[in-house]
């Protein structure tokens, strides 16, 4: 019989005690797994979408998030912003400011935003079309890769929007009136872009113009049926400094021509201090949010640590009781030949097969749980967390599995190898 299947056998005799090893091992090794997939998970999707942003500016309130609505499209607005407050960022000969682009927020399409904005943020963000053309005229849009798998959308289809960004059932959903017309469909970026649709800013107000009216319609004539109203006239819109100043928007989002200047250093504190407008750091509040999440790793990682040592004393515990059952069986084997080498390996074999099924049913859990867990980001936030995903870390995670069976196994290992046959034999 080969040292493997002896190995099995050994284990499988109490089988509880060998359950009760391999369930700790694999809930620590789980934990780390999860832990891990978590982190990497989470610092791809915050680095994917700062997108080189130094600033967003936005209403008062809390800047955290206005960073969070504006860049990752979390949560809700802190309230609009008149273009008249704005103008001197889209100055081409501004000291600080390089480019900027206009974000509109305030509708969705199934539970995804619909955002006003210009074609330039496909760039910022790496976005790139499969099929179809960029929005040009009020109306037209274009569609992240998710939202067009998800909802089957394909060019030259019409959908209508849904006052509000929170998906709220057919019941409690405002249909606006106008029809939006898919001319493009992104790639896959792995940013944000995925899960938004893109039109004019032009095309928020229309909607929102409608919407005011047709409200305003009902309470004169409640009861009664009022005509839509269709604002998608067939022309490109203007550029928004040529607008109505007393316009709103939602946020600003802005790159600087040199971010480590003196100037720009000092020019959200400028702007918080002397404008009714809220200047915010993305790079700040994400690094903060980091910290937050990184301070429940630390408590979880010190959970997990514990876990790993009970379920390596575990392993440690049920080989070394079993010697004591086991000494005539092992002296046995030495009497047919077995050197002690054998012995010492027949354990560290009983070790390593607990630390091998505890580390593959770890992943499972991990993996089971990434897929739990993705479920609820995406309807809850609209993001992608993959539960098929297999990091490099797992593999290093394998061999420091292997590691801690092997320690766990080296005592009891080295007291079979020592086994004495004439004394063992003499006592039975």
């Amino acid at each position: 019989m080969n040292l493997l299947r002896l190995s099995w056998k050994n284990l499988t005799f109490k089988p509880l005690n060998a359950l009760l090893s391999v369930l700790l091992f694999a809930l620590s090794i789980g934990l780390i797994s999860l832990l891990l997939s978590l982190r990497e998970q989470a610092d791809e999707q915050f680095d994917n979408n700062l997108a080189g942003i130094n600033l967003v500016v936005g209403a008062k309130g809390s800047p955290l998030e206005l960073t969070l609505n504006s860049m990752y499209h979390v949560g809700y607005a802190t309230g609009n912003i008149k273009l008249g407050q704005i103008k001197a960022f889209f100055n081409p000969k501004h000291p600080i400011v390089e480019d900027v682009v206009p974000l509109s927020v305030g509708d969705s399409y199934r539970g995804y935003r619909i955002v006003g904005t210009v074609p330039k943020i496909l760039d910022w963000y790496g976005a790139k079309l499969s099929s179809g053309t960029v929005w040009q005229h009020d109306f037209e849009v274009v569609v992240g890769e998710e939202v067009a798998r998800v909802n089957g959308l394909s060019l030259g289809n019409k959908f209508k929007s849904n006052h509000g960004i929170i998906d709220e059932g057919d019941e409690n959903n405002i249909e606006h009136d106008d029809d939006f017309t898919v001319v493009g469909i992104l790639a896959p970026s792995g940013t944000v872009m995925d899960q938004l649709v893109l039109a004019t800013n032009q095309t928020y107000w229309h909607s929102h113009e409608a919407h005011d009216e047709a409200a305003a319609d009902h309470d004169d004539h409640e009861g009664h049926d009022h005509a839509g109203h269709n604002h998608t006239e067939d022309h490109a819109p203007t550029s928004l400094m040529e607008e109505d100043p007393e316009k709103e928007i939602t946020s600003l989002l802005v790159r600087y021509k040199n971010a480590s200047s003196f100037q720009a250093l000092n020019f959200p504190r400028n702007i918080n201090e002397n404008t009714e407008l809220l200047a915010a750091n993305p790079a700040y509040e994400i690094s903060e949010v980091r910290r937050q999440f990184d301070s429940g790793q630390r408590i979880l990682g010190v959970l997990v640590m514990a876990i790993t040592i009970v379920s390596a004393l575990s392993i440690f515990i049920a080989l070394f009781t079993s010697l004591r059952e086991r000494r005539y069986e092992l002296a046995l084997m030495r009497t047919m030949g077995a050197g002690r080498g054998k012995l010492f390996l027949l354990i560290i074999m009983e070790g390593l097969i607990v630390a091998v099924i505890g580390y593959l049913l770890g992943i499972l859990l991990s993996h089971g749980i990434m897929a739990i867990l993705a479920g609820n980001v995406q309807d809850d936030f609209r993001y992608t967390v993959s539960a098929t995903r297999f990091l490099t870390e797992e593999g290093w995670l394998f061999a420091a599995a292997l590691f801690i069976g092997f320690l766990a196994a080296v005592i009891p290992a080295v007291q079979a190898s020592k086994t004495d046959i004439a004394e063992t034999l003499t006592d039975s």
